[in-house]
This record gives C-alpha cells, structure tokens and sequence, in this order.
C-alpha cells in the first residue's frame, strides 16, 4: 500500500481494475476501499489479467461458484476482519494456479515469499518445492515441482476435518482454514494428497495457504507468483491458459492422481522425461511411464532387501492412538460378548452376567476405555478443545467414530449404573455404609429391565463406532490403509482382545474363589480362536494385494518387508502360533494350572502382536504426497535431525515429532 493514503485523500486513490489492466482513478470505488488500496510498485507481471472465464472446468464444475451457491455476489470475506469488497470483477469465480514444470529452476522464492508474507516459522512451508531426477549422463533431467494447495473442487480436507474449520468460499473458490477453530488432530493432513495442510507441533494446530485473497482483492496475484524468479508459476481464473503457454495438464511426474480431489491447478511440461523418475528424498517411490506416457507410482528400492528389527522406531506421534484403538476395541469385544452372549442365552456367559463379578467387569472396561479416550485427547494439538471433533457429524468419518466411542461410553457407564441394585456386592456395601436396602431406590427388575434397554443402544454405538473408526482409515490418499483389512483388523482385534479381557477377568475372580472355570477358558478361547482367525485373514488379504500393487500401499509394505522385516515376520508369527496353539487347547480340553498358564502365555503373546501390528499400521503408511528435496520435506532428513540433535534448533526447520 501507498504510504501516503489517508482518509483525506481517499478520492484521489489509484485502484487497480483487472478488466482493461490499467491503474485508473475510480472515485466511487475507492470511497469504499478503504482497505484494498493499490500498491503502485508491483510490476505488471504481478497483476491478474483474467478477461474471458469458461462455463465450466474439464470436470464439469461450474466455475461461476455463485452459480452454485446463490449467495450474494458482492458479500464481504472479512479478510484481515475487513468487511471491504475489493475490485476485482471476477472475484466469485474459481482461481487456480498454473505451474509451468519446464521454467522451474529451483531456487525456492517462492518458498521463502510465501512464508515471509504469511510470517511462518522455519519448520512451516505452505508452498514448498520438491524434486524428481532421472536418466543418465549426458542425458541426466531434474524436474522441479513447486506445490501449494490447490484449492480443490472437492476438498477432502473440508470434509474430513472434524471441526468444521475449513470453508470452501465462493470468493475466488478458495479454501480456508481457521487455525482457532482447528483442535490439532491432523487428519487434513492424512486425508490431503498434496501436503498442502501444516500442522504445527509447537502451536498444537493446523494452518495452510489461503491463496492470498487480501491480494486477489486488489487485482494482484498471490505472494509466491510475483516472487517466481523463471516465470514458472503463474495464477488466474481456473482453465485461462497464460500467455505464452500451450498446455494446461491435470497432472505430471511426481503429482498424485487428479481424481481424489480434482485440484484446480494446471501444469506444463513440455520436455521430454525419461522413462523412470526417482525422488531425491527418502520415500521409497519413483514413476514410471506407462504407453499411455502417464507416469504412474512404483517402488523403488532405496534400503535394498535386508531384513531389519528396528524395534525403536515403532515408537511414533501416534502412539496415543495405538493405545487408544486397541482399549476402546478391546473394552467393546468385551461388552458385545458379555451382554450379547447372555442373551443369546449362552450358558456360562449368562453365568457370569448372573453373578457378582459382572459389575465389577464392567467397571473394568470403563476405566479402560476411558484411559484410552484420554490417550486420544493427548494425541491433539489442543486437546482442551476435545469437543469440538463433534462439529463435521455431516461429512467427516472422524466426528462420526468420535460419536460412536462417545456414545458407547457413556451407554456402558449407564448400563453399569443399572446394574449395580441386581449386584450382591453393590448390596452389601449399600447396606453397610448407608444402611436399608438398594431396592429402596429401585426395583431390581426394573433396573435390570433398563439397563438391557441401555445395552442394546450400547451395541447399536459399538456398531457405528467400530464402522467409523475403520472408516477413518480408508483414505485414498493413503493406499497403504485403504483397504478392507482396516475393518478386519480392528474387528479381529476388538473379538480377540476382548475375549481375552474377558478371560482374565473371569478366569482370576473363579480361581481365587475356587470356582470351576473351565466352560470360560474354553467359551473365550474359541471367541479368541475367532478373532486371530479374521485378522490373520485379513493380513494374508493385504499382503497379497500391496504385493501386487503398483502405488505408494506397495512402497509401505516393501518398507515393512525391509526395514521392518523381522519385527513383521515376528509379529505374523505370533499370529499364527497364536491360532495354532488355541486351537490345540481346545481341541484335547486341557484344564488345569498347566492349561491356565498355556493360556496366559497366548494372552500375552496376543496383545504384544496386537501392539506390534497397531504401531506398524501407522508408521508405515507413505502417502500420495508430492515429493520433497534433500532435506526439505525429507522424512529421511527430519528423523536424522532429531537423532544427532539439529530438531533442537530452531532455524534448521526441522521440530521433535510431537504435539
């Protein structure tokens, strides 16, 4: 802005007017700009030059966005809180870049004006610039690809964010994101195939690019275009080819598939690649070019075949989740086979539903999963703003799983309570502490009538939860966990661990008591036999289609065969120990203190290959992400500096992995 504009001279205002691309004098405009005054230095380049807009983009969305919505077309965006509209005539139309692959020479300004005008720290990039290599001397090509968010026609960040912080506005069809709103989950940033979304460890919350709007309302491009030293970005109404420019591609080597998300951005590149490009990071992934000359993901060798244990790097940033999943699918196997067994009229389960112990059980499982649901909240960048993950219950898998274990939660707390005036130990210690009868309160067949009521509606949460938190895995921007196996997992894991709860619980209380304990150790062992068998399934399941596969899944499981093999090898072996010896137990009807411990032995055995597979299901994933540079964007590069010590400072841009 001009320095010399003040409220006295506003009239007098020269505003720029992107339709005949000349600063002109417009006093009835600039009375009301009081914000979106012109900064008279910026070269022409940097001005927006949009004069024809298509009806529609090349996948059928209106690029009118006003046309969609109905919505005002002069509406204020409050940007930087200022309820100004600016000049630009094409405001409510799509916007995109446009990346010319040939002019890219790498040298980072329009990194480093991005995150100037933005004011990010050294370990946030909104736009960063990556590399893809290939060839041999003297024909050797690096092609660099600069990459922000794209501002999707379909934004799957918007629709997984179970916050509702991010907006899809119709001004400029650009995507924004409230970091205040935004609780630090970072599932935008699993779902988004571009790295477009920054979660900040430091500030516990996410933020992204916002297409610099403030300077779209004066007619100027985004930062990062006037910054582009070659001439290689370039911005505009979505569609418009720039000057001088004779493709507008959807996709190149190195860019994830255009169909997740459509992105509204355009490239040209228009020199010859070869056949194979390699990523100079540490992601196992090249492209190859198929007859078509798309070049498509494939694995690329980069640690060799060794087999490695690596024990300590199973330890991630998602840990919390580790543990939570497995108690929360743990605590429902437990209550599915408790409540659902009775009254299906199973004979020993109905026993211990009749009994003293049930109460006490379920006690047990509440305690257990609300460890596990407190292990989810830490995971969050603020996690005192745990209930606003309740906000996207229309669109996001996340709200709807955080539904689900809420809701079953508070039902098993309530069918505990209704539970207690039929529970001989309950009665007992009423009496002794406040003296009369339970059954002053309540009958004990009315309680018992509501609690079955509560229990059904707690199955019903289980249900839905259990869908959902699969479902929250099944991102196409993450092939490694888009597939079935997810829901085989965590149902195998949930009837496996909680038979296994189950079990111990029981089994403990009739030992100490001297009661018989056989028909248990052979009820939970067969549900056990059945939860190995349908996770076993589904990892035989997976590992045969990630073998095949040609995308960044069979880059993860090469990984977990290589760097990891041993440990993968070790946990499958339990695995199928496990089943084998279960079923030996019940087939010859072992009993006895030898049976018990034999028992125990599986048990344990069971929950560490839980452990192991759960902590390798989310370290492992690579996703569709565009590739990084040497140690910018290098996952390679981030976990040395924070073994020899660069993490600890802070202009290297590299932060320890943790909220």
């Amino acid at each position: 802005m001009k320095d010399d504009v003040t409220p006295s001279n506003l009239d007098i205002v020269e505003v720029f007017d992107p339709r005949d691309m000349t600063p002109v004098v417009k006093p009835e405009v600039a009375a009301t700009a009081s914000h979106w005054e012109l900064r008279t230095d910026e070269q022409p380049y940097a001005f927006l030059s949009d004069k024809k807009v298509d009806d529609e983009n090349r996948y059928g969305q209106k690029i009118d966005l006003v046309d969609l919505t109905g919505l005002p077309a002069e509406r204020p965006m409050y940007i930087n809180e200022n309820p100004d509209v600016g000049v630009n005539p094409n405001r409510n139309k799509q916007h995109g870049f446009f990346f010319t692959a040939d002019n890219c020479i790498g040298c980072h300004a329009c990194e480093a004006a991005c995150s100037e005008k933005n004011e990010n720290p050294a370990h946030l990039a909104f736009r960063s610039v990556g590399y893809v290599e290939g060839g041999s001397y003297p024909d050797y090509k690096r092609m660099n690809i600069s990459m922000a968010c794209n501002h999707c026609d379909n934004p799957v960040c918007l629709k997984g964010c179970p916050t509702r912080a991010y907006t899809k506005h119709v001004e400029y069809g650009a995507v924004l994101q409230d970091p205040e709103t935004c609780f630090g989950c970072g599932y935008c940033t699993w779902v988004c195939p571009y790295n477009a979304p920054q979660l900040d460890p430091i500030k516990g919350q996410v933020s992204k690019c916002n297409m610099c709007v403030d300077r779209l309302e004066t007619g100027l491009k985004p930062a990062c275009v006037s910054a582009c030293v070659g001439n290689a970005l370039d911005f505009g109404v979505i569609e418009n080819i720039p000057e001088n420019r004779e493709q507008a591609k959807t996709s190149i080597p190195g860019f994830p598939t255009p169909e997740i998300t459509h992105p509204n951005v355009r490239f040209q590149q228009t020199k010859t690649m070869p056949i194979e490009m390699t990523r100079t990071d540490s992601q196992p992934v090249k492209y190859h070019k198929d007859e078509k000359g798309n070049y498509k993901p494939v694995i690329d060798q980069k640690v060799g075949k060794e087999k490695h244990w690596n024990f300590a790097r199973l330890s991630s940033r998602e840990n919390p989740l580790v543990i939570f999943t497995l108690s929360v699918q743990a605590v429902m196997g437990a209550f599915v086979l408790l409540f659902l067994g009775d009254k299906l009229g199973v004979s020993f389960l109905q026993d211990i539903h009749n009994s003293a112990v049930y109460a006490p059980i379920m006690l047990a499982c509440l305690v257990i999963g609300g460890i596990g649901n407190v292990m989810s909240a830490t995971h969050l960048g603020k996690p005192h703003r745990f209930y606003r993950g309740f906000n996207n219950l229309r669109h996001s898998p996340m709200s709807r799983e955080i539904l689900g274990v809420a809701g079953f939660m508070a039902t098993l707390g309530f069918h505990l309570l209704f539970s207690l005036p039929g529970n001989e130990i309950f009665q007992n210690l009423y009496t002794a502490v406040l003296g009369g009868s339970v059954t002053d309160l309540i009958a004990v067949d009315t309680a018992e009538s509501i609690g079955d009521v509560i229990g059904y509606v707690c199955l019903a949460f289980i249900a839905f939860g259990l869908y959902y938190m699969g479902r929250s895995y099944r991102i196409p921007a993450r092939p490694f966990w888009n597939h079935p196996q997810v829901y085989t997992g965590f149902t195998g894991s949930a009837i496996a661990l909680g038979a296994l709860l189950t079990g111990v619980a029981v089994v403990a209380t009739q030992a100490i008591t001297g009661a018989d304990y056989a028909a248990v150790l052979q009820g939970c062992g067969l549900v056990l036999v059945a939860g190995i068998a349908l996770e076993g399934i589904g990892l035989i399941w997976h590992h045969k289609d990630m073998d095949g596969a040609e995308h960044e899944g069979a880059a993860s499981h090469y990984v977990q065969r290589t760097t990891f093999g041993k440990t993968y090898l070790l946990r499958n072996a339990i695995v199928g120990l496990n089943l084998v010896a279960a079923i030996a137990l019940l087939a010859f009807e072992l009993t006895g203190p030898w049976a018990l411990f034999a028992w125990l032995l599986v048990g344990f055995a069971q929950v560490f290959a839980s452990a192991v597979g759960r902590a390798l299901f989310y370290i492992l994933v690579i996703p569709t992400t565009m590739p990084g540079a040497f140690f910018w964007k290098n996952k390679g590069f981030e976990e040395h500096a924070r073994d020899i010590g660069l993490a600890h400072m802070p202009q290297v841009g590299v932060v320890m992995d943790a909220h």
